[in-house]
């Protein structure tokens, strides 16, 4: 939300929904919402709620406590003190001039970041699960266990998988990138830098067809099967049954192959 520019303090800066009171109360939580945004109770819902921080505003000390809620409403009316809305990318959430300092640090204490682990190409799945595993024990981890919420490894992206998490330096933490007594992660060099957007994201998450990329005509190698590691031309590709019909290149005579898309891999497109 922004704030108005007859608004005392901090005019026209950014800002989460602030309000004075107390943070366990529910039902003065929610007016406060629907104030500033016009949104319903009914269509909010209580997330969680972390410790306050003591947050310096000038000369003053003041105690904030974050608290998170959900909402599928996508329209917002700015009320009280607030001019205008937008809908920020958790991945951008530094990029603005805020009011409240320690915002970006504020949402990690009740939300989640998503950061990308560089991987060694064909180790992702064994990486994720090595991260899983850490996780499970009680070990030097154990303080971070509640600070990794989870290990995203898309099959058909190579070099990289994600780590939702509340701050970076618990995913480096727990790949043995700082501290003691974590032994470095094999396989995976380092977290890149920053938060990444959702919106940059979100494509990788998504399920997609097996067929995806795959067109006639296209040159393939296949993967699986009892004609594994030989080449072939796509010449059907079926959608609906995520199949395709293949062409061996090395076969005597032409012959039609109907195998599972994903038991193919594109080494030629079509121009």
């Amino acid at each position: 939300m922004q704030r108005a520019d007859e608004v005392a303090d901090f005019p026209g800066a950014w800002d989460g929904i602030y309000g004075v009171g107390d943070p366990g109360d529910y039902e003065s939580l929610v007016a406060r919402i629907t104030e500033c945004t016009g949104i319903i109770s009914e269509k909010l819902q209580i997330v969680r709620t972390d410790m306050a921080r003591g947050l310096a505003y000038g000369n003053r000390l003041n105690d904030v406590t974050p608290i998170l809620f959900i909402t599928e409403e996508v329209e917002v009316s700015p009320g009280a003190i607030y001019k205008s809305y937008e809908w920020v990318d958790p991945g951008a959430i530094q990029t603005k001039d805020y009011s409240t300092p320690q915002l970006k640090e504020m949402y990690g204490d009740v939300a989640s970041y998503l950061y990308i682990l560089k991987t060694s190409i064909g180790q992702e799945q064994n990486v994720a699960a090595e991260i899983r595993a850490r996780l499970s024990g009680t070990g030097s981890l154990k303080d971070i266990q509640d600070k990794i919420f989870g290990v995203l490894s898309p099959h058909y992206m190579k070099g990289f998988i994600f780590v939702e998490a509340s701050a970076m330096h618990h995913v480096q933490k727990l790949i043995g990138r700082v501290g003691v007594g974590v032994t470095p992660l094999k396989n995976c060099s380092k977290v890149l830098d920053g938060e990444a957007p959702l919106e940059d994201v979100l494509p990788y998450l998504e399920p997609k067809a097996a067929t995806t990329g795959i067109e006639e005509g296209c040159i393939v190698e296949i993967s699986g099967g009892a004609f594994r590691g030989q080449a072939a031309r796509v010449t059907v590709v079926a959608e609906s049954k995520e199949e395709v019909t293949v062409e061996l290149f090395e076969a005597a005579v032409p012959v039609a192959l109907t195998v599972r898309a994903d038991q193919v891999r594109v080494t030629q497109r079509v121009e």
